[in-house]
């Protein structure tokens, strides 16, 4: 009956396969306890754990995870670093460190599903991180447009020299200069007859001489010749007759 605490770190070797973003199996064997925590602190920024298990307790947890091409490398002393970010920053500090501390020997990977060789895991090392490869790529696009627009810039800048170097060459063969172009009008006047009305205001008023109440002051009335002939004294019989007389 297997032991507890050894199920227990068979379970968390397989969950710590499963969950990880890549895992690199190295073999430590010579490497001192300063040089193991130097390597677990370069290996810290790419958020990579490296833990050290026992072999046949490694083993059971590959084959619990279903992993069963990473068992040829679970071959001596045998420390695992899980990665969660960017397996690339990862294998490039375990390269390094390998560099200078021979030591460590990288046996191989695990990249998502695929499982690497240690060539594979040294390949990995030689690609430039994540965001270099964003920033390559936004340099590559942008490279093109500013090419272009230099590009424009020359031709428009070479025609204005190419135009007044022929008017200079029509000049010098006696031909006479051309007259500099006229300033712009202000427009075409778009007055109207009704909005010249309305800018000129209301007419001045009449004066009083010409006003409707004066005018009808002015004009005699039929009630006045009227009344003129009604206050003549009619003539008598009298008078008539004397005056035929």
């Amino acid at each position: 009956m297997a032991r507890p605490d050894k199920v227990a770190v068979v379970e968390e070797v397989r969950d710590k396969l499963r969950d990880a973003d890549a895992a690199v199996l190295t073999e430590y064997r010579g490497l001192t306890v300063p040089e193991l925590a130097h390597l677990r602190g370069t290996l810290r920024p790419s958020s990579t754990e490296y833990k050290v298990f026992k072999n046949s307790l490694a083993r059971r947890a590959v084959e619990a995870a279903g992993l069963a091409d990473l068992l040829p490398y679970l071959e001596g002393p045998v420390a695992i670093a899980f990665v969660h970010g960017d397996a690339v920053i990862a294998a490039k500090a375990l390269r390094d460190f390998g560099r200078t501390n021979p030591a460590l020997v990288i046996k191989g990977g695990l990249l998502g599903p695929r499982v690497l060789s240690g060539a594979e895991v040294e390949t990995l090392a030689e690609i430039e991180p994540r965001d270099v490869l964003l920033a390559r790529l936004a340099g590559g696009f942008q490279a093109p447009l500013t090419k272009a627009a230099g590009l424009f810039q020359a031709f428009t800048r070479n025609l204005a020299y190419g135009v007044q170097a022929y008017i200079d060459q029509r000049v010098a063969g006696g031909e006479p200069a051309p007259a500099p172009s006229a300033p712009a009008a202000d427009g075409p006047d778009t007055t109207t007859p009704e909005t010249a009305g309305a800018d000129a205001g209301p007419p001045p008023a009449p004066d009083d001489a010409a006003s409707p109440a004066a005018a009808v002051d002015e004009v005699p009335s039929a009630d006045a010749d009227t009344n003129e002939s009604e206050t003549q004294d009619p003539a008598t019989p009298d008078d008539a007759e004397s005056e035929e007389n």
